[in-house]
C-alpha cells in the first residue's frame, strides 16, 4: 500500500523536472517512473477489486461503495501515460506533425484526456450516489466532464476553430470546477462530528480532498491536446 505513494510523488517530481527542461529529448528517468506510474495504476485497479470481491456478498453495491475505490488507481495510470506522451512529445522538437510511435500525438491526447473525464466522472457519480447527491453541486462533476470529453472528441473528429474554442474554454471551466471541488470536499468535512478540530478522522472519513483536482488536471492535459491539434491543422 506505500507502493502508490512513493511512485506518485517520483512521477510528481519527474513532471516537475520535466518542466524546467527545455531540451527537445525524451528523458529515460522521466520515461522509466512514467511507465512505472502506469504499471502501478494497473496492478492497483487489480488490488481493488480483489479488496471489494474479498468482502462479505462479493461484487455488490454494498462493497463497490465501502470497499477499496476500484478507480483510483486509475488516476495513477492516466498520470503516467499522459506523461509517456508528453515525453513523446518532447522528441519530435519543433516539428508540427507530432507523432507519438506512429500515431498523431495531438488527438491521442486529447482521447486520453477525453477517456479519462469518462473515467473519473464516472467514479465521482458513483460516490457521491452513495452519498445521496444531498447537495445539488454534487451533479456538477457528474455532468459536465462527460459533454467536455465530447468536445473534445468532437475537436479529434471535427477540428474546426469554433470547435476546438468551445473546448477551449469548457476545459478551462473543468480546471476551474476542479479547484473549486477541494473547497467543497473541505466543507463536507467540517460537517462530520467534531468539524476540523477532529481532522485526523474527519479527513479520512469525509470526502477526500485530492480527488477533485483529477479534473483540473485532465483538463489541463486536453487543454494541451488542443494546442497541438491548432499547430497541427492551423499551419
Amino acid at each position: 500500500m506505500f507502493t502508490p505513494l512513493v511512485v506518485a510523488g517520483l512521477t510528481l517530481a519527474m513532471s516537475l523536472h520535466g518542466t524546467a527542461d527545455r531540451r527537445p529529448v525524451a528523458h529515460r528517468a522521466r520515461d522509466a517512473s512514467y511507465l512505472s506510474a502506469a504499471v502501478t495504476g494497473l496492478i492497483g485497479t487489480g488490488f481493488h477489486i480483489y479488496n471489494v470481491t474479498k468482502k462479505v456478498g462479493g461484487l455488490s453495491w454494498q462493497n463497490v461503495f465501502y470497499g477499496a475505490p476500484l478507480g483510483a488507481p486509475m488516476a495513477i495510470l492516466l498520470s503516467g501515460m499522459l506523461g509517456f506522451c508528453s515525453e513523446r512529445v518532447r522528441a519530435n522538437g519543433r516539428r508540427r506533425s507530432r507523432r507519438i510511435f506512429k500515431l498523431p500525438a495531438a488527438e491521442t491526447v486529447a482521447t486520453v484526456s477525453a477517456l479519462g473525464l469518462l473515467g473519473t466522472s464516472g467514479e465521482a457519480g458513483l460516490l457521491h450516489f452513495r452519498g445521496a447527491f444531498h447537495n445539488p453541486f454534487m451533479a456538477v462533476p457528474v455532468t459536465l466532464p462527460p459533454i467536455g470529453a465530447g468536445l473534445l472528441a468532437g475537436a479529434v473528429l471535427n477540428g474546426g476553430r469554433r470547435m476546438r474554442g468551445l473546448a477551449r474554454w469548457w476545459m478551462r471551466l473543468l480546471a476551474l470546477m476542479g479547484f473549486a471541488g477541494v473547497g467543497f470536499h473541505a466543507y463536507g468535512v467540517s460537517r462530520n462530528m467534531g468539524g476540523w478540530r477532529n481532522w485526523s478522522q474527519n479527513i479520512l472519513n469525509g470526502p477526500p480532498l485530492p480527488a477533485p483536482p483529477s479534473f483540473a488536471g485532465l483538463a489541463m492535459a486536453g487543454l494541451a491536446a488542443l494546442e497541438l491539434i491548432r499547430e497541427a491543422r492551423d499551419a
